[in-house]
């Protein structure tokens, strides 16, 4: 048998290479990031937020737009952000211990501001970043360790 017949009778084997615990959390963190903005940036079609943002209030709310409110707004998005970074360079117990925390505040929050919601794209996204929350929760509790059979 010609060696070309033998190369095509093997079925290749791929490896599967499981990506270190801080990557995943990165990702994760960079993905919400992306829902979060797309949520808001697909809001801004919506009649009634366009409306109250020009009457320098937030639609379906007694909140005022002003200096405060961006800077709390600028805030909240800047710990996810923040999270990209410190999940990649956070030695392990900090990270673990940090990534449980604020995914877990920050699924309260979510869940929050669904309270009342009727669009469909709102909710889908906020249940979008729900899953995402919980997926760094998970990564971060089942932290790799170096006792034999520890895996996640």
């Amino acid at each position: 048998m010609s060696q070309t017949a033998t190369l095509e009778s093997t079925t290749r084997q791929y490896v599967d290479v499981r990506p270190d615990v801080k990557l995943v959390l990165t990702a994760l963190w960079t993905a919400i990031l992306f829902v979060f903005a797309y949520v808001d940036i697909l809001g801004l079609y919506r009649a009634d937020v366009l409306h109250a943002a020009l009457h320098g209030k937030v639609a379906s709310t007694s909140v005022t737009i002003n200096q405060q409110f961006l800077v709390l707004t600028l805030g909240y998005v800047m710990v996810p952000a923040l999270m990209v970074v410190f999940s990649l360079v956070l030695k392990a117990r900090t990270n673990r211990f940090l990534n449980a925390v604020v995914s877990l505040g920050y699924l309260i929050s979510v869940a929050a501001t669904c309270i009342g919601e009727d669009h469909v794209y709102y909710l889908l996204g906020s249940a979008m970043e729900a899953v995402l929350l919980l997926a760094i929760t998970y990564f971060a509790w089942r932290w790799p360790t170096t006792h034999p059979g520890a895996d996640f």
